[in-house]
């Protein structure tokens, strides 16, 4: 018990000589031991890296869930340690009313099989989307919050034990500028080389977290990368679902009757207009070539792409915008593609980035 009042002292006077020094400080009225520029170098950095990280960490949930009310109640359940509800997002809410109505309207009709296929794209949309944020929270949104909870936690407690040992050390250097007995300077000058210790020791430990910082921006790098893979990967797979609609939509005239089974000018020229192509407009003379064109001509034909393909596979052939490559039909082989050749390099090519040359 002695001994646990004497600690409790102890610490009272060092918390009472601590704040002391910090108002004699602000008021001028004592020397402040500065840090070298090295260190304070790296705190500016640190404290420039939480301000930017945090920020960055709250426009990408913003982006991921633009609905603040959801985001709340995510935020509460992850702090409740709860799992977080399933819910369908907006995309598969259009498309499930979608497909209602078709179904409501016939699927044998031109509308009703139209938005029944406008509803599946819609829930596939939703789906590619849900699949993006759990790529985004786990490889982007989670290690940027660890290092805000766990590296920058540990860095501002250091900082914090270098910031009293420094008052420490100041408060020591005005004990031995006031001491006036022999036997007390002594005391003093002997607590300053402690305090003195101490202090260079955790100005040490806070600069080596503080270097470590770098390896921090080097494994952010590498999440931002898998960011834009993922948001890359997201919008091309939305892009050719929204290309797979419109040759679907493009169908119906010539399939499918209106809802009286007899086609009338109305109902066929709002099918006609219902999807806007996807493809680059092409100069006066040139054609767009159809599937039955390549799919009739006998051998290969020569043709020009339309705009840039990376091959998804071995089988496949990168395309340049531009260039001018032989193209031939495969029996077999699925309606949207043609055997492509370029030089020694053959492989499949998606014949809607084609343009068929006289």
């Amino acid at each position: 018990m002695e001994f646990s009042v004497r600690r409790l002292a102890a610490d009272a006077g060092t918390l009472f000589s601590r704040a002391v020094q910090f108002t004699e400080e602000k008021l001028g009225q004592a020397e402040k031991t500065e840090l070298d520029a090295h260190l304070e170098n790296l705190l500016v950095r640190a404290e420039a890296t939480k301000h930017w990280t945090e920020k960055i960490m709250r426009q990408t949930e913003v982006v991921l869930q633009p609905n603040p009310n959801v985001r709340m109640e995510e935020f509460l359940y992850e702090k409740l340690d709860r799992k977080v509800p399933t819910r369908a997002n907006n995309h598969e809410l259009l498309g499930e009313g979608m497909i209602d109505a078709g179904h409501e309207f016939g699927p044998g009709t031109a509308y009703g099989s139209a938005l029944i296929k406008c509803g599946e794209t819609e829930k596939q949309l939703g789906s590619a989307e849900k699949e993006f944020i759990h790529s985004a929270a786990i490889n982007f949104l989670t290690p940027f919050r660890n290092f805000i909870d766990g590296d920058f936690k540990t860095i501002s407690k250091e900082r914090k034990l270098l910031q009293n040992k420094r008052l420490d050390l100041d408060a020591a250097k005005t004990r031995v500028k006031k001491a006036r007995v022999a036997d007390a300077r002594s005391a003093a000058e002997t607590e300053l080389r402690i305090t003195q210790s101490e202090f260079d020791r955790q100005a040490e430990i806070t600069r080596l977290l503080l270097e470590g910082v770098s390896s921090s921006h080097a494994h952010h790098l590498r999440c931002l990368n898998d960011f834009v893979d993922a948001q890359a990967s997201y919008y091309a797979q939305c892009y050719q679902y929204m290309v797979n609609l419109q040759k679907q939509l493009g169908s119906f005239p010539t399939t499918f009757c209106s809802n009286n089974n007899a086609p009338s000018a109305s109902s066929s020229a709002s099918i006609s207009v219902a999807a806007p192509t996807l493809t680059p407009t092409l100069t006066p003379g040139q054609a767009s070539p159809s599937l039955s064109e390549l799919r009739s001509s006998s051998g290969p034909r020569r043709a020009r792409v339309l705009y840039d393909y990376d091959a998804a596979s071995s089988s496949e052939l990168s395309l340049l915008a531009d260039e001018v490559i032989t193209v031939s039909s495969v029996p077999g082989m699925d309606s949207d593609w043609l055997m492509g050749e370029r030089g020694h390099q053959k492989g499949k090519v998606p014949i809607t980035y084609l343009e068929l040359l006289n």
